[in-house]
């Protein structure tokens, strides 16, 4: 039921996952970060919990192979679960339960990883590696081109209608946190227009948060 890329900016250090599903509402049970730690996406039949938990691991020293294991003991029903873990270094790694459904798979490239499941075939999953990889410009960017490359290829066996977009750098809030919950259209080209409204807005926002004296207006009534 999801498609999803979790991936690292080697020049920023920022992580980031994008996305998508045929259940409502995907940003809010399967993408997890932690600035300065990882990021992890639980999906499939998910168990929400196993994010937290493998960050956990992750910033008390584990590998990501260790603290995948780790969180998935932790779990009687880890056989459903699909889970990819990348750190901050950019090391990754991914399980794919036996029950997870339908045509499934999941790659690991250089400062990503990509997984999904119900796919209409393997090669969604190797377009959004490559996708990844060959995109430049801002991780959120890349993300997005990888999804957008992967619904290409075939996408979902069926139709998507909810995508996330989440990037986390030193802040320990996220500094973008975008959602289309649901949609009987493209939820990942939705999701880019969010995001190329929020692009040129992100700085400021930061700013607000750190030195409100130097803040931009919000261009809205009563703030002139």
């Amino acid at each position: 039921m999801t498609l999803s890329i979790v991936g690292r900016c080697a020049q920023t250090g920022q992580m980031g996952i994008a996305i998508s599903s045929s259940s409502i509402a995907v940003g809010a049970r399967c993408p997890w970060l932690r600035s300065k730690v990882g990021a992890v996406s639980t999906q499939n039949i998910t168990l929400p919990a196993l994010g937290p938990r493998i960050l956990d691991r992750l910033q008390q020293g584990d590998t990501a192979e260790t603290a995948l294991k780790n969180g998935l003991s932790t779990d009687d029903y880890y056989m459903y679960r699909q889970v990819t873990v990348l750190t901050v270094e950019g090391e990754s790694a991914f399980f794919s339960g036996e029950k997870t459904l339908g045509i499934n798979h999941a790659l690991s490239g250089e400062n990503c990883v990509a997984a999904g499941n119900l796919l209409a075939n393997q090669a969604v999953i190797i377009a959004m590696v490559n996708a990844f990889e060959q995109q430049s410009g801002h991780l959120a960017d890349r993300l997005i081109a990888a999804m957008q490359a992967g619904l290409r290829t075939g996408g979902e066996a069926g139709p998507v209608h909810s995508a996330a977009l989440s990037i986390v750098d030193s802040p320990v809030w996220p500094i973008v946190d975008l959602r289309v919950d649901w949609t009987d259209a493209d939820p990942v080209e939705e999701l880019n227009t969010l995001w190329q409204a929020y692009k040129p807005q992100m700085q400021d926002y930061l700013t607000r948060a750190f030195d409100p004296r130097s803040a931009p207006g919000y261009g809205v009534p009563g703030d002139e």
